[in-house]
């Protein structure tokens, strides 16, 4: 028999009841959907997990002050104030590949300007920060080293910040309050959006870290130091100089942990892209198990079509076709199934992503890999589980099953 014989036999079969083909499809559709969509929102995930770590800036390390212990209760990393002004400058001026560095000072405070005041998070920060975290401005500019060193009160905006405070008009030139202490705005960041752990960073005020010790936090501490080095080559060189030299300046025995933290800007990326991915990996593996109860929903019914049609089967052995052409049949009928269910289930699949991104902001990312294995591996489902009924039909005998009723 020609295969294009067989293969009309098979699509009039499944049109005879298409109610019961269509709610078998709909299994595969189901299962390739979920996998598409849901492999679609990890890769979205890592990938702009990926872009919030870039915008950290490029070849940078950085340096964390030491944990506290408290009744057996470990803080994380930067909660204990190990990291001086004397370290901070021993790194720039002792580390050679060290381009740019800028301490980092935080903390929640209110901001006044006119009759209007917002909490945020108050930044104290070198005058290399907007360049290493590679931030420009939208309007006015950045502080500079006679900033630093005059601990002066000058403040950059974020857009939130400059939006809540001064709506439309520009802030730049405008002075804003600081729990109670006057800043003159000379700067305006350009909008970034939200950081991988959801929080908005232009909700944010900078000021020279030298004021925020002073006017703010009160303390001669550093809760971390970010450090950009010449090139990716020189990183690793660069760390190990800088664990050495604080080492050395804490008075830190050879036996004893550090105080203190030091991670590249890769290691950070690579710690969180692999939790992305094993988020990934896992919500593929739970949407594929909707595709192989799919895949017995197609082995279900073919087994049940094989009984409602034996005497026809019968019929046609009769008449001079082969068993090879009743397991083709059979075969064609169920790889129809899958197939025609992946299809629908890769727009569906598209969809939904499209859906999740809109509705709820998430970033999806629907990759030709998601696409090409889930496609594939509903073809072989219908090959894998259309296989046993197939070979059942071709299987039967002639004369029983001309007698079957």
């Amino acid at each position: 028999m020609k295969f294009s014989a067989t293969w009309m036999i098979a699509l009039r079969a499944l049109r005879r009841n298409l109610m019961r083909t269509g709610l078998t499809m709909l299994g595969i559709i189901i299962g390739v959907a979920a996998v598409i969509a849901m492999v679609a929102i990890g890769t979205g995930a890592r990938e702009q997990v990926a872009a919030s770590i870039a915008q950290i800036g490029q070849n940078t390390i950085l340096v964390m002050s030491g944990a506290t212990s408290r009744g057996g209760v470990r803080g994380g990393w930067g909660s204990a104030p190990t990291l001086t002004r004397q370290d901070y400058e021993a790194i720039r001026e002792e580390i050679p590949g060290v381009i740019r560095a800028t301490p980092d000072v935080r903390k929640g405070a209110q901001v006044m300007a006119g009759n209007q005041n917002v909490n945020t998070s108050v930044n104290g920060a070198g005058e290399d920060f907007v360049e290493i975290r590679a931030w420009g401005f939208a309007e006015g500019g950045n502080f500079s080293a006679l900033d630093i060193k005059t601990k002066a009160k000058v403040a950059i905006l974020g857009q939130t910040v400059a939006t809540n405070l001064f709506g439309d008009a520009s802030p730049v030139g405008q002075v804003v309050r600081i729990q109670n202490v006057p800043y003159q705005v000379v700067g305006l960041l350009k909008p970034k959006g939200m950081s991988m752990m959801g929080s908005d960073q232009d909700d944010v005020v900078l000021v020279p870290w030298t004021s925020a010790l002073v006017r703010l936090t009160g303390t001669d501490s550093f809760r971390a130091i970010t450090v950009q080095v010449e090139s990716a080559e020189m990183v690793e060189q660069v760390m190990a100089d800088i664990t050495a030299l604080l080492r050395q300046r804490h008075k830190i025995r050879d036996e004893a942990d550090d105080d203190f933290h030091v991670r590249s800007q890769q290691e950070i990326m690579e710690m969180a892209t692999a939790t992305a991915k094993t988020m990934t990996i896992l919500l593929g593996a739970i949407a594929g198990v909707s595709l192989l109860v799919g895949g017995i929903g197609i082995m279900n019914i073919m087994l049940v079509s094989v009984t409602e049609r034996t005497r026809e089967i019968g019929v046609r052995m009769a008449v001079g076709a082969r068993g090879s052409d009743i397991l083709l049949q059979f075969l064609v009928e169920a790889v129809v199934l899958s197939v025609g269910g992946g299809l629908l289930g890769i727009g569906l699949g598209f969809g939904v992503a499209q859906l999740v991104s809109a509705e709820l902001g998430w970033n999806t990312l629907v990759s030709p890999q998601s696409v090409a294995l889930a496609f594939l591996f509903s073809a072989a489902i219908g090959i894998f589980f259309g296989f046993y009924p197939a070979r059942k039909a071709a299987g039967l005998d002639p004369i029983e099953a001309l007698r079957y009723e």
